[in-house]
């Protein structure tokens, strides 16, 4: 075996490689901190925010300042009640003390990307029989229609029996 020959890389380390430069000019050491944003805040505080960049004193890489962006002035005021805690997860989310203070800028949030709906295969012959049985009492044509896709959707979301 020749000793150039490696193993597979995982993609996420090139990706990593790639955005490091990028989103270092702004304070933040990798990605991380924006994509995992609502699991460090929880989905309704993340959804009116988003982490700008984090500016650290002059040589420094602990105490810096993380600049949000808001989306409403009245969340504005909230998050100036909950910055101890705020600092406190993102801290120990970074796993060291990174942050010690929280600017925020009011204004829109960047674009998210939302995330595609689950993919739902049709049905085989058995859920299809097992589908219309569960129907055949309903008279509604509205109704029935509605319990059919719904029908479809979970199960067709479900491994399929063969």
């Amino acid at each position: 075996m020749s000793g150039g020959v490696r193993g597979p890389k995982a993609l996420a380390d090139a990706v990593a490689r790639i955005t490091k430069p990028a989103f270092g000019k702004r304070g933040l050491s990798s990605a991380a901190i924006v994509n995992q944003w609502p699991d460090i805040i929880g989905p309704v505080l993340a959804a009116h925010s988003a982490p700008e960049r984090i500016v650290y004193p002059k040589g420094e890489r602990t105490g810096g300042t993380l600049y949000l962006r808001i989306d409403s002035g009245s969340l504005a005021i909230e998050l100036q009640h909950l910055q101890p805690l705020l600092i406190e997860r993102v801290n120990g989310y970074i796993g060291y003390r990174a942050v010690a203070d929280l600017k925020m800028i009011q204004g829109p949030l960047p674009p998210r990307e939302k995330p595609s709906p689950p993919r739902v295969r049709p049905l085989n012959a058995t859920e299809e029989q097992a589908l219309e049985k569960c129907l055949m009492s309903v008279d509604d044509p509205g109704l029935r229609a509605s319990l059919e896709a719904l029908g479809r959707s979970v199960m067709g979301r479900r491994e399929g029996a063969d």
